[in-house]
């Protein structure tokens, strides 16, 4: 197997080079093949992560270092990684030594049963249950509710992908955590396996209580993706029509308290809500319309297919790929 191990760093000088030879230790015993590298990305470090990384890659053939211009976030870091690795497997994990290398061999073993994705659940996590904890078991709970992908930690960085079904996936925001849910749109399978989760030892996390609400957000954006990236004018319109029917409901009860409740028109707000839900629908199913017009731009100027093929019997492809057979 040809892996590439993908790893955000951000102002880690201290644990670089433990980290290093924990990972290297653990690939030489499993005795991975001829192919194998560690992407290091410095997403922008204020200390001498830079000089330490750039020693580590010195003496380390293995090792690719990417510095990045300044710091664009954990999941710009791992996508920088992805991007430029060369293995057929690619296992993201984290930089600060929370993450132990010789959960390394799992991983792989799930893969090699057939999975496509293997996510790291800290069953026995080392952080403070209040802050970190507490919110990540609320974010994970939701996160499944409305994903329909049943894990139980997502904020887990230690994961092995297939190459193949994480091409093309761009990512933005703090939507790393949600690369499973991704994968799983293109059809693959997804396995999750308990880890090993130290205590910080060196430095303090980057992260507080306040990314819970960026998760949200994100995780929005997500549902909106996996439901509605074909016909966004569902949700605009939706959301329009509703608005129009509560403008006729207002129009009812105005013309009942003109006539019938004794309250001329400007005694209630009514006629002000009859013009402002109107306008509220109008504008959302116009922005819905919009909303349809980008995502045909989208699909065909570059030729992306609505669609995803699994296997194919006695047909030969007239673009990229191969034809395949049917299993006898």
């Amino acid at each position: 197997m040809a892996i590439s191990i993908v790893i955000p760093l951000y102002n880690e000088a201290n644990t670089i080079p433990e980290l290093i030879n924990g990972i290297a230790n653990t690939l030489g015993e499993m005795n991975v093949g001829d192919f194998h590298e560690i992407i290091l990305v410095n997403d922008g470090s204020s200390d001498t992560t830079k000089d330490v990384l750039d020693e580590v890659a010195r003496k380390r053939r293995e090792c690719k270092v990417i510095h990045l211009k300044r710091n664009f976030g954990q999941t710009a870091a791992i996508m920088a990684g992805i991007n430029h690795a060369r293995g057929d497997i690619i296992v993201t994990m984290d930089g600060d030594l929370q993450n132990d290398p010789q959960d390394l061999p799992r991983l792989l073993d799930k893969l090699n049963e057939g999975y496509d994705v293997c996510s790291g659940w800290r069953k026995y996590r080392k952080d403070n249950f209040l802050f970190r904890v507490l919110p990540s078991k609320i974010a994970n709970a939701l996160i499944s509710a409305i994903s329909g992908v049943r894990l139980k930690d997502y904020g887990c960085t230690l994961k092995a992908y297939k190459k193949s079904v994480i091409q093309g996936i761009k990512l933005y925001g703090e939507m790393h955590r949600f690369f499973p849910i991704y994968a799983t749109w293109q059809g693959a399978t997804v396995a999750e396996i308990p880890v090993t989760h130290h205590a910080r030892t060196h430095g303090f996390s980057k992260y507080g209580i306040e990314r819970t609400f960026k998760v949200i957000l994100d995780l929005i954006v997500v549902k909106f993706l996996s439901s509605y990236s074909q016909k966004p004018i569902y949700v605009f319109g939706g959301f329009g029509l509703f608005n129009i029917f509560l403008s006729f409901v207002c129009f009812g009860l105005m013309i009942y308290y003109k006539f019938w409740g004794g309250k001329t028109f400007v005694e209630t707000p009514l006629p002000n809500l009859v013009v402002l839900f109107f306008i509220m629908g109008f504008l959302s199913i116009l922005m819905g319309l919009i909303a349809e017009l980008v995502m045909r731009t989208y699909y065909e100027s570059q030729n992306k297919p609505v669609y995803l093929i699994g296997k194919t019997c006695n047909l030969e492809f007239t673009g990229e790929g191969q034809a395949q057979t049917c299993d006898k």
